[in-house]
Parts: structure tokens; C-alpha cells; sequence
């Protein structure tokens, strides 16, 4: 197994530890939270994988295994799988401040019945994504167009060829490790068709009633089945921006796949044609989004008369910033931007594109600020 450092993630959490003892690091399956998990602290860390039934019994008295505990830093993967999490974590928080501690699992913290106390003021969260475009140099030195057809799981971003096995048994143990285990669903074919729906049709629109009769299922099941998806980190739902206006959409959510690999997948794309490449790399400057702003709700902005901009990220005193994805500076049209700005004045416009560095340009009156999805140093 290559085993590949993640500084940014790496920093990530050590911010984290910095404000609570304990950090929940969340994540699809085969993102790398077990190999960030073994590389953080590998020297001062003791790593459980709590799959081993070895390791529910050496932690069945939560007070007697963190007092015989040597190392500074204590990691638990896969969590979930132990009888009563919570209680091992809030006895590790609260009698031995002085460890650090790292959770990982597939969801947030709050979908286990397992855990019924969510260690509030305890933990910090934070969501490993796919491989990010800042981090393609580590892996091989990925390119981005790899990257958007194999997508950002490290096996699949580090395969010789897109394996179409790789993605269809990701889906089968999505359902039955993760989703199966945490909600107790148990029709894997409704599951199934719907996540495959919603990857074809990802960064588009969501109607619940059209996908209804599409599929014909159930509109309880696939809010039940929706709502499972975006707490395990399969799907993001980014809604409408709207501050009243009569004109503005208000309902209508987006979805977007968790991974442009899958995405690609259920497309049938074995390759990609220029025109692809936009579609894909909304998804990409979104994970880069999410990732920089995690406590933000970001959403997107249409109005009736069709004109739409990409993400909208509300900040103070009527601050609104827009953040419009293009794979090319050339390609954005101010239309819709002036449109927006007649409204809502204030913030920052941002033109996210795979260029080498950040620049500003002029553009319809407006000033644009041009970078591709990296932390500026």
C-alpha cells in the first residue's frame, strides 16, 4: 500500500486538537482516513482498528485503558464498530485532557445510534475529501484531467487504468458497511438506483417528485435515502441563495456527487471530451470550497429568468461572495453576475480556474479575482 502524506489534512487536524481533545475525522470509504489515521504521529500514536474484535475487549473499561496508556496520541478507526463509542470517548475527554484523540468514520458523529451523547464541546470535525487539485503533485504528480475521470479515492487516482470493478464494489460496501449499519435500510436495489441516478445527474437540479416517478420510488424513501447519502459524505446538497427577492429560485436544491471518478463512472464516460471537463471541475473547486470553509453554508444562485452563478458564500454586514468555476478565464459572462450585484452589492467576486497562479482582471465593470483552488501562502 502507498502510503502518502496529506500536510494539509494533517494540519487540519493538529488545528483541530488545538481547541478540543478530540478530533472525529469523517470521510467516504477508500478516501484515506486509515492511512492519515497511521501517518499522523506514527512514532507517538497507539492505532486501533476497531473492525477487531481484540480491540473492543482492551477498551471495555474505558478508565482502565486510558491509565495504561503510553503514547501521547490515541487513534480509533472505524469507531463505530465498538459496543459503546461515545462512552469511551467522553471517559478519554474528560479524565485524561492531557491525550489526544482521533475517531474516524464514514459519517458524522451524530448518525450512530451508538452514539447517543455527541460529545459536545469535546471534538472538532473534520471531513477528509477526495484527493484535492492542490494535492495531485503528491500522488504521482496526477494530472488534472486523471483526476477528474478516475476521481480523487487514491486507489482509484493512483490506478494505471480506470477500473470499472473498482467503483461498482465501492457501491456494494457503501450500502452494507456504512449505510446498511448506520440507517438499517435494507432494500439495496431502491439504494442503489437512486445513487446511481443522482451521480448521472449530479450538479443539476433535484426535483424529489420528478426523480419520484422517474424511478419509482417512493418520495419518503428518497428523502430517507437522501438524507442518509449527505450524512455519510456521498452527496452534497447545495441550495438556493435568496434574500426575498421575487425572482430568485428558493426551493430547488442542487446535488453533487462526492467524487468525479463516480460521476464519470455512471456516465459511462471512459474518457473525456472537452465539454466534460467544466461539468467536472464544478465538483472539484466545490470539494476545495467545502474544505476551506467548513463551517460556511455554501449555495448557489439562479433566478427565474434562467441566469445562474455556480456558489454563493453569505458573510457579514450583507457581505455576499460569489465564486463562479470555469476551465477557462474565457468563458465567464458577467450577465448573471450583474444581475446578482444589483441586488446584493457587497463581497468579493472569484473566478475559480486550473491556472497557474492568481491574477485579477477586469470584466463587464467588475473586478474579478481569478485563482485556481489552492491555499494561498
Amino acid at each position: 500500500m502507498v502510503m502518502i502524506h496529506r500536510p494539509y489534512w494533517e494540519n487540519r487536524i493538529k488545528s483541530a486538537w488545538g481547541k478540543a481533545p478530540i478530533v472525529w475525522l469523517s470521510g467516504v470509504r477508500r478516501c484515506g482516513k486509515t492511512t492519515l489515521a497511521k501517518m499522523l504521529f506514527a512514532q507517538d500514536s497507539l492505532y486501533l482498528n476497531c473492525d477487531l474484535p481484540s480491540v473492543g475487549e482492551m477498551t471495555a473499561d474505558p478508565e482502565l485503558f486510558f491509565s495504561n496508556c503510553e503514547k501521547p496520541v490515541v487513534v480509533f478507526d472505524e469507531i463505530h464498530q465498538l459496543k459503546d463509542p461515545s462512552r469511551l470517548l467522553k471517559i478519554g475527554a474528560d479524565m485524561f485532557p492531557e491525550l489526544k484523540i482521533l475517531a474516524t468514520g464514514s459519517s458524522t458523529l451524530a448518525a450512530g445510534k451508538k452514539f447517543r451523547d455527541t460529545l459536545t464541546g469535546r471534538k472538532r470535525q473534520v471531513h477528509l475529501s477526495p484527493v484535492l487539485y492542490s494535492e495531485l503533485p503528491l500522488f504521482n504528480k496526477a494530472s488534472l484531467s486523471r483526476r477528474l475521470l478516475h476521481g480523487g479515492l487514491p486507489p482509484a487516482l493512483l490506478a494505471a487504468e480506470k477500473d470499472p470493478s473498482f467503483y461498482r464494489e465501492w457501491s456494494d460496501s457503501f450500502f452494507s458497511r456504512d449505510i446498511q449499519k448506520l440507517f438499517g435500510f435494507r432494500d439495496a436495489e431502491k439504494f442503489n438506483l437512486l445513487f446511481e441516478y443522482l451521480m448521472r445527474q449530479s450538479g443539476g437540479a433535484f426535483d424529489c417528485s420528478k426523480t419520484a416517478s422517474a424511478l419509482g420510488i417512493s418520495r419518503p424513501t428518497i428523502d430517507s435515502h437522501l438524507a442518509a447519502m449527505e450524512i455519510t459524505g456521498a452527496l452534497r446538497i447545495v441550495r438556493p441563495f435568496f434574500g426575498g427577492g421575487r425572482k430568485e429560485m428558493v426551493k430547488i436544491p442542487k446535488i453533487f456527487g462526492f467524487d468525479t471518478g463516480f460521476v464519470s463512472f455512471f456516465r459511462g464516460w471512459n474518457s473525456l471530451r472537452p465539454s466534460d471537463n467544466g461539468t467536472l471541475w464544478e465538483h472539484l473547486a466545490l470539494d476545495w470550497l467545502a474544505a476551506e470553509n467548513p463551517e460556511s453554508n455554501i449555495l448557489y444562485w439562479r433566478d427565474k429568468a434562467g441566469r445562474e452563478l455556480d456558489f454563493i458564500i453569505a458573510g457579514e454586514r450583507d457581505e455576499v461572495d460569489v465564486f463562479e468555476c470555469k476551465w477557462s478565464p474565457a468563458e465567464f459572462c458577467p450577465d448573471a453576475l450583474k444581475v446578482f450585484r444589483e441586488a446584493y452589492p457587497k463581497g468579493k467576486n472569484y473566478l475559480i480556474c486550473p491556472v497557474p497562479g492568481p491574477f485579477k482582471k477586469r470584466e463587464g465593470g467588475f473586478e474579478l479575482n481569478v485563482r485556481p483552488p489552492v491555499r494561498e501562502s
